[in-house]
C-alpha cells in the first residue's frame, strides 16, 4: 500500500499577458536565463515542477531547467544573495526523459520527478534557458517575489551576478511534492488580498504563508490573482471559469477558502460602470460553494474586506460600498460555506468600518501591509480548517 502521494506544495494563478488591464504587465525573453524563487507552502521526499504556455501565441522552447534550493541569504536582498543556489541540491529537470522541452501554445507541461527532500518554507531555485523570442510570457503579475534573467545560459550557475530584475513570476505553475498519504490541502481562491498585493517583496507574509506559521500540519497553497472578479473576466479569468483549473485541478485539495468581490465591485469604477449587484455577488458565491461540495471539499467563505479612500481612481462609490456591507451582512449569516471567517471585522478602522486600519493599511487603502495580513492569518480559526 502506498504511503506517499503527490499533492500541491506550490502553486501560482497566471493569467493572460494580453488582457486590456494591465495592473503589472507581462515581457518576454530570448536568449535569456530566466532565474525564480518558489517558496513552498509544503514539503516532501520528491518534487515535479508545472511549467505553462496557456496563454503564448509562440511555442515555449526550454533548452535547459533546473532546480536547487536557495542558500541561506540572511538580511542581503540583492540580486547575487537572493539566486545564489545551496550546495549540493542542484539537479537537472527533465521531460519525459529529455533535457530541452517544448511547450505547446496553450499547454502545460510537467517535469519528471526530483528525488529533493524538502519541507515547509524551503525556497526552490528555478532557473529556465530560453534559448528562442517567447513573445509575452503567461504569467503571474503580482507575486510579492522578484524574478531574474540573465543573457545566456547559466541555469547551472551558483549565483547569477549581473541579472535584471522582473517584476512578475513567469511560466510556473506549482510545483508538487511527494508526501505522506492523506495529508490535506487548502487552497486560497481570490483576488489580490489572497496574492498578497501590499506585503513585503521576498519576504514570503502573504495571507497564506502568514496562515501556514500557524499550522500544525496540512498546508495552505496560494491561487489569488490581483484584480480578479467573481463574476467578469480581467483581471485573469474571472473566479467561476478558473475554478476547475485553479481549485479542482489541485492535487490533494481538501479544503478552499474564498475571498471574492472587491474587484466586482471597484473595477468597474475605473471606466465608469456601475458596480456588481448584491443579487448576482450572492448567486456568484452560492454557485462557487456548490461546486466545491459537490468535489468533495470543505468551504470557507470570508467577508470582504475594507477599502475606503483607496487612491485608484473610481474603485471607492457610495454605492460599492453599500453593496460591500450587505453581501457581508449577508456571509455573516448564510449556511452556503461550511464556515465564514470575518475579515472585515478582523482589519477595518473601528470608528470608520468602510476603511482599512491604519496601522494595517499598505498605504494604498486597498491592500493589507504585512501586519494586516498576519491580522487576517489570526482571524482563521484554525478548527476551521482541521487540516
Amino acid at each position: 500500500m502506498d504511503t506517499t502521494a503527490w499533492v500541491a506544495g506550490f502553486r501560482s494563478a497566471v493569467l493572460s499577458p494580453h488582457e486590456i488591464i494591465k495592473i503589472s504587465p507581462s515581457r518576454g525573453f530570448h536568449d535569456q536565463t530566466l532565474r525564480q524563487i518558489l517558496h513552498l507552502d509544503g514539503g516532501g521526499e520528491a518534487v515535479r515542477v508545472r511549467l505553462s504556455n496557456e496563454y503564448g501565441k509562440e511555442p515555449l522552447v526550454i533548452a535547459a531547467a533546473r532546480l536547487a534550493i536557495r542558500a541561506e541569504r540572511g538580511d542581503a536582498v540583492d540580486p547575487s544573495a537572493d539566486t545564489a543556489l545551496l550546495p549540493g541540491t542542484d539537479r537537472p529537470l527533465r521531460f519525459g526523459g529529455a533535457a530541452e522541452v517544448t511547450v505547446p501554445v496553450g499547454e502545460v507541461v510537467q517535469s519528471d520527478p526530483v528525488e529533493l527532500a524538502v519541507s515547509a518554507g524551503t525556497d526552490l531555485v528555478l532557473s529556465l534557458y530560453l534559448p528562442e523570442d517567447t513573445g509575452l510570457a503567461t504569467f503571474a503579475h503580482t507575486p510579492s517575489q522578484s524574478a531574474y534573467a540573465v543573457s545566456g545560459n547559466h541555469v547551472s550557475a551558483a549565483v547569477l551576478d549581473g541579472a535584471e530584475e522582473a517584476d512578475g513570476r513567469y511560466y510556473v505553475t506549482g510545483v508538487d511534492v511527494l508526501a505522506p498519504q492523506g495529508t490535506a490541502i487548502a487552497v486560497a481562491f481570490g483576488d489580490s488580498w489572497l496574492e498578497g498585493t501590499g506585503t513585503s517583496t521576498g519576504t514570503n507574509r502573504r495571507f497564506p504563508n502568514q496562515l501556514n506559521r500557524r499550522l500544525g500540519r496540512g498546508w495552505v497553497v496560494n491561487q489569488g490573482i490581483g484584480g480578479n472578479r467573481l463574476l467578469t473576466d480581467e483581471v485573469g479569468p474571472h473566479g467561476l471559469a478558473r475554478f476547475d483549473r485553479d481549485v479542482l485541478g489541485v492535487p490533494g485539495a481538501t479544503h478552499v477558502i474564498f475571498h471574492f468581490g472587491l474587484n466586482d465591485l471597484g473595477l468597474p469604477g475605473m471606466s465608469g460602470e456601475p458596480p456588481a449587484t448584491a443579487e448576482d455577488l450572492i448567486e456568484g458565491y452560492t454557485t462557487l460553494a456548490g461546486r466545491a461540495r459537490s468535489a468533495g471539499l470543505t468551504t470557507i467563505g470570508m467577508t470582504m474586506g475594507p477599502y475606503a479612500g483607496t487612491v485608484y481612481p473610481g474603485v471607492d462609490s457610495p454605492e460599492g460600498r453599500v453593496i460591500r456591507r450587505q453581501v457581508n451582512d449577508w456571509l455573516r449569516t448564510s449556511t452556503v460555506f461550511d464556515a465564514v471567517v470575518d475579515i472585515a471585522a478582523a482589519v477595518q478602522d473601528p470608528d470608520a468600518p468602510d476603511f482599512i486600519r491604519p496601522d494595517l493599511d499598505s498605504g494604498d487603502h486597498l491592500h493589507l501591509n504585512d501586519e494586516g495580513a498576519r491580522e487576517m492569518a489570526e482571524a482563521v480559526d484554525l478548527a476551521l480548517l482541521e487540516l
